[in-house]
């Protein structure tokens, strides 16, 4: 199978707790269990926590972390900075790696540090975590988009980091949007109207990001695929078939969360994606479609925008 997966916080896991990325036994995601994947990209997050005395910093660790494994694995990875590194990625059948960040904290309001992001590669930039920060409001602290945050967007477009509207709060999601001209993106979150969380989308956002152009992961976390706080796999299904609905075929992709939260029943890890595709394919869903989800539009999206 075919695999794109656009959020997952394991690098931050490897880097504090100095878990080997290529073998272990501890994380939901390591690089020997995703080798039964065909052609597999991963989205690494560095996340950087609300209360984190020295965002930066922190950044900084986890960036060296995936440097260190990506010379460590390179028979197994490499980062991918171009379109044309995602092309050679498939060819030698490797995980192709693409850097993110999860919270515009990581610019303790300095615009200059984009730089430094993209710099290591850092293609999307989760613009909150669930507080507010010099950019907005996040989606535990609502508020919208500050003049800082437009100084940011408009640096990112230079720089070309897509902005994650993951952990947004509305007021600040419409502001973005009414700030870019580029593809915007929520690499893991779920339909609202399915699971009530604020960290979901509704569906006029979803509906915005799809002629936008931009791409929606779908999160295993179960707190976003039920109220009850409770669900299996076929919640995953549910959340996608809401979304496919609303026309979502482009639009629709994976952002598991890995390493970042709990699992439903029936998903373990990178190791469950077959699974949950037979999953798709049981519930009547073509080929064609479920490598649309699955891969196609993550990729050809990655292609366009690098």
């Amino acid at each position: 199978m075919r695999y794109f997966d656009l959020h997952c916080d394991t690098m931050g896991e490897c880097s504090l707790k100095d878990i080997p990325l290529r073998n272990n036994s501890t994380l939901q995601l390591s690089l020997e269990r995703g080798r039964k994947i065909s052609s597999w990209f991963q989205c690494f997050a560095a996340w950087i926590p609300d209360d984190a005395a020295s965002p930066l910093a922190y950044f900084r660790r986890i960036a060296q972390r995936l440097e260190w494994e990506l010379k460590r694995n390179s028979d197994w990875m490499m980062q991918c900075r171009t379109a044309e590194d995602l092309y050679q990625a498939v060819q030698e059948k490797k995980c192709g790696a693409i850097f993110t960040v999860e919270g515009g904290s990581v610019l303790e309001g300095r615009c200059e540090v984009l730089e430094e992001l993209a710099n290591w590669g850092v293609k999307v930039m989760t613009l909150t975590w669930n507080a507010a920060n010099q950019i907005g409001g996040g989606a535990q602290e609502p508020g919208g988009l500050t003049g800082f945050g437009r100084e940011v967007l408009t640096e990112m477009e230079r720089l070309h980091i897509v902005p994650d509207i993951s952990h947004a709060s509305e007021p600040l999601f419409w502001d973005v949007l009414e700030n870019t001209k580029g593809p915007v993106i929520a690499t893991h979150s779920d339909a609202r109207s399915l699971c009530s969380h604020p960290r979901n989308l509704t569906d006029e956002q979803f509906l915005a990001l799809k002629q936008r152009g931009g791409l929606v992961g779908l999160n295993f976390y179960p707190a976003f695929l039920a109220d009850s706080g409770k669900a299996d796999a076929v919640e995953i299904l549910r959340h996608a078939e809401h979304f496919l609905a609303l026309g979502g075929e482009d639009v629709l992709a994976m952002g598991s969360d890995f390493d970042g939260a709990d699992m439903p029943s029936g998903i373990t890890g990178i190791e469950s994606m077959e699974y949950l595709k037979e999953l798709f394919a049981q519930n009547g869903y073509s080929d064609d479609l479920i490598d649309r989800i699955f891969y196609q539009n993550s990729f050809r999206f990655f292609t366009g925008i690098m």
